[in-house]
């Protein structure tokens, strides 16, 4: 079974930055499709920035401009860099894989929680 861990959340001031990233493991990191969802209390799980295999890259309207994600295939890691941080970005992170040959998300990590205070 596929396994994704986050790190890299905490708390920060608006304004700052905060890298995320997501170590994958138990299947073959460089052939999906990968994203970062966020959850807000109370709120769906929303998609925010995928990448594609050969690092095509697609963001939310609400963090394009901010947020950077970006993968390591060699070390099967995935990133996100968010700056100009907003209390609006305050959520738990989530790494995602896509099924193989798939938009389809079909694996969330445990997450990590981002707290952006103003």
């Amino acid at each position: 079974q596929a396994q994704l861990v986050e790190s890299g959340g905490g708390r920060v001031q608006a304004g700052g930055s905060l890298r995320l990233s997501c170590a994958a493991s138990n299947y073959v990191f460089q052939n999906n499709v990968m994203g970062w969802y966020w959850q807000a209390p109370g709120k769906q799980r929303v998609l925010v920035a995928s990448i594609t295999r050969g690092g095509d890259t697609d963001y939310a309207d609400s963090v394009k401009g901010r947020f950077t994600i970006s993968r390591d295939n060699a070390k099967n890691m995935l990133y996100q860099q968010m700056n100009s941080l907003k209390s609006e970005d305050t959520a738990v992170y989530f790494c995602a894989k896509a099924k193989s040959g798939s938009w389809a998300y079909d694996y969330w990590g445990q997450g990590t929680q981002v707290i952006v205070s103003s």
